[in-house]
């Protein structure tokens, strides 16, 4: 038999294609397998609710490339599953989006909520305006929570915005009257300034928005995101104030201007477009965009005592709390990182309370520092707990059927935030709560 017989010929085409495909397979394989383990823990600790944005698979159009699991930012939230793409670890995904991108199948769509779990959100048209033709809706408010989708919306809605004005600056109001500086509202005053709108950009409180309220060295970013007039933010993991220290650079680089310190009170439709009564002035414009978050109005406990002063809804700063016995209730994000932040304080007692069994909103790394700051001594933990009255100096706390005092020198409650419902209404913007609802 020589060596350019067919059978020879055969065997030196069919034996690397064997090896590859047998490569591929125990990969493949190996792929499942910590799927499967990982879609396990998620169930066994009853963590299968994802918190807001994330993606839905269509078994019908994915063919188990594998695309979305390498995608993924966060590492773990796809696996594959009987050859088919699946959410193992719910809790953990944050709506990157980019499964959604990789995917060559179109088998990926990101949606808000979920059957068991609905998002209140205002209801809107592919061009981010509300059924008030004029008022456009961008960011943390119509449930883009994440820094890079809020940016990108903020640039979007501007391009929304143009389409509907005709003539810029045909009139003597605004062309636009964008409320919110925080992520989206920023973009949206750079878009505005670079299509050469008459803008004015109000902020109640500080630039950053929610992410100024963030506890000191959270990470709020991990993947690249533009702003108008300025370019890239690079992707890797960008704290609180590192990111407020480059949104400060962009505002002075681009003179914007930004009127803090002022709250919009009302809002009017005029034979101009809307009259904006604020805490400060009054402002005209024929368009307004809604760039507020979702946390100037923090969800309650509904308890007695929680007008005392002691009481607060967010975390700032921790050494403020030095040497103090501190009450954290929640069980998201924010309440760990509030708790772990507080423990790391010299002499501070830190207990913290959530009704739930386990964190199913927090990310899986939160989870870990608080079962080791547990472990550590550093804070109590009282899973299956909630308040039921909260007095100066001590809250009582139930546990099952029993209620016991906890000594607190301050109340700190993560609940979340609520849709500024009565603030829309009176607009005449209509809100949904939706249960897994596509975002495009």
């Amino acid at each position: 038999m020589t060596s350019d017989s067919p059978f020879v010929l055969a065997l030196l085409y069919l034996i690397p294609l064997a090896l590859a495909f047998g490569g591929y397979e125990a990969s493949r394989r190996r792929t499942e397998r910590r799927g499967l383990e990982t879609l396990g823990a998620a169930i066994a600790a009853n963590l299968t609710e994802p918190a807001s944005l994330h993606p839905v698979i269509n078994p019908n159009r994915c063919l188990g490339c594998g695309s979305c699991v390498k995608a993924c930012p966060e590492g773990d939230v796809l696996g594959l599953i009987r050859g088919k793409a699946a959410l193992v670890n719910p809790t953990h995904c944050i709506g990157h989006g980019a499964c959604e991108t990789a995917c060559p199948f179109d088998a990926i769509t990101l949606v808000l909520g979920t059957e068991k779990r609905g998002v209140e959100i205002p209801r809107i048209g592919p061009d981010f305006q509300t059924a008030v033709p004029g008022i456009f809706v961008a960011g943390e408010l119509g449930g883009m929570g994440l820094v890079r989708n809020a940016v990108e919306q903020g640039r979007q809605v501007i391009e929304s915005v143009v389409a509907t004005l005709g003539e810029i600056g045909r009139t003597d109001a605004l062309d636009v009257l964008i409320v919110g500086a925080g992520p989206a509202g920023l973009s949206a005053s750079l878009a505005a300034k670079q299509k050469r709108l008459r803008f004015t950009t109000l902020e109640q409180e500080s630039l950053g928005g929610t992410v100024a309220h963030y506890p000191r060295g959270k990470i709020v970013m991990t993947s690249a995101c533009t702003l108008p007039l300025f370019g890239t933010i690079p992707s890797g993991e960008i704290s609180k104030e590192s990111l407020l220290e480059l949104f400060t650079e962009v505002v002075r680089r681009n003179a914007l201007e930004i009127r803090y310190q002022e709250r919009v009170e009302s809002v009017s439709i005029s034979p101009a477009g809307f009259e904006v009564k604020t805490s400060r002035a009054s402002h005209t414009a024929r368009s307004l965009v809604l760039a507020i978050g979702r946390r100037g109005t923090p969800a309650k406990l509904g308890v007695p005592g929680e007008e005392l002063p002691h009481v607060v809804y967010r975390l700032v700063d921790p050494e403020q709390y030095r040497g103090r016995s501190v009450l954290v209730v929640g069980g998201g994000d924010s309440a760990l990182e509030a708790a772990l932040g507080l423990a790391a304080e010299p002499g501070t007692r830190v207990v913290l309370s959530y009704r739930g069994d386990a964190f199913s909103r927090a990310k899986p790394a939160n989870r870990a520092r608080i079962e080791a700051a547990e472990a550590e001594g550093r804070l109590q933990l009282r899973l299956g707990s909630a308040p039921v009255e909260l007095r100066p100096g001590v809250a009582l706390v139930r546990t099952g059927d029993a209620i016991e005092p906890i000594e607190c020198d301050a109340v700190i409650v993560c609940a979340g935030g609520l849709l500024p419902g009565p603030f829309l209404r009176a607009m005449g913007i209509e809100t949904e709560t939706v249960h897994g609802t596509p975002i495009h």
